[in-house]
């Protein structure tokens, strides 16, 4: 415990969704100690009071771990793996929150070996991305032990402004697929009726703007906006991420024998995206796949359009 009397905290992973959430909890003034595997990009957060440490080992004895990763892989190397953070003898946190989007297979696989090192584990997945953090605005959708949960929650509130629990065991990675695959869906949908619009004859900035202030407008397609009208393609969420995601969901689908047959067809037009070379830029790139297929080369408007984030 901290001279505060809060948990000390431990982060693996400060990528563009684990720096922000690790830097939510240093300005709350936590006790944070974090490990990333490419030092330098941990190294700011030093300036804002943060211990860096040398591998995830080295945060065995924090109260509370977070793991924030790329994928199912990565989650099993940076918690079981011979540098990982239960890799120690006799010592191991009291819990462990992973916020990563990964396989329910081997997240319990981590949860198994996490109880048996007295560890209680949660899974915490997140909704938003780098900016959504920043503002204050993150969601987390969190399943596991609900004493665990108890003793994480002061820490997941510090994160954003909405922490929900579903449940036990794997419950939230379920979620977050379904909000990953709706993602997709919306982000498809609004490409092509954007599209519409514009071959119509109307700006994209005009159509983005009627659409934001109608029911059907929401958080989500307000801080697109900008990326949709200015051609800012600089990543928050890639469309080889989106890819991973919708084919974990369509196989949670498959498994539940539940029919997705809108979601499938949105895969294949990830993965177009995917196979044209779209790898590194936003997934709202999907909205140029959408103009190239409708015959129609998209230029930045340069209209100073807001994503609706108070910061």
């Amino acid at each position: 415990m901290t001279d505060s009397g809060g948990p000390s905290v431990g982060w693996v992973g400060t990528g563009r969704m684990g720096f922000p959430m690790a830097a939510r909890l240093l300005a709350a003034g936590h006790d944070v100690a974090v490990w990333n595997r490419t030092r330098a990009k941990a190294e700011p957060l030093a300036e804002r009071g943060a211990v860096l440490v040398d591998s995830a080992a080295d945060l065995a004895d924090r109260d509370v771990v977070f793991t924030m990763v790329a994928s199912s892989s990565d989650l099993a190397d940076v918690v079981l793996g011979p540098d990982g953070v239960l890799a120690a003898s006799g010592v191991a946190p009291k819990v462990l929150v992973d916020a990563s989007t990964v396989s329910a297979e081997v997240s319990a696989r981590v949860r198994e070996q996490a109880a048996k090192a007295g560890t209680g584990m949660l899974a915490a997945p997140v909704s938003g991305n780098g900016e959504v953090v920043r503002a204050g605005r993150l969601g987390v959708v969190v399943s596991g032990p609900r004493a665990a949960y108890d003793q994480a929650l002061p820490l997941l509130r510090a994160l954003g402004s909405q922490v929900t629990y579903v449940g036990e065991g794997e419950t939230a990675r379920l979620v977050k697929l379904c909000h990953n695959v709706f993602l997709g869906v919306v982000a498809q949908s609004l490409s092509e009726v954007t599209v519409l619009a514009e071959k119509g004859g109307v700006s994209r900035s005009a159509f983005l703007e009627f659409l934001n202030g109608s029911v059907l407008g929401s958080t989500f397609t307000r801080y697109k906006t900008p990326a949709m009208v200015n051609l800012d393609l600089t990543p928050t969420f890639t469309p080889v991420l989106l890819r991973k995601d919708f084919d974990l969901g369509l196989a949670a689908a498959r498994e539940l024998e539940v029919p997705m047959p809108v979601a499938s067809l949105t895969h294949q037009l990830i993965q177009s995206a995917v196979g044209r070379g779209h790898v590194d830029e936003d997934f709202a790139v999907l909205l140029v796949e959408q103009a190239r297929a409708a015959g129609l080369t998209l230029e930045p408007e340069d209209v100073a359009v807001t994503d609706g984030l108070d910061r």
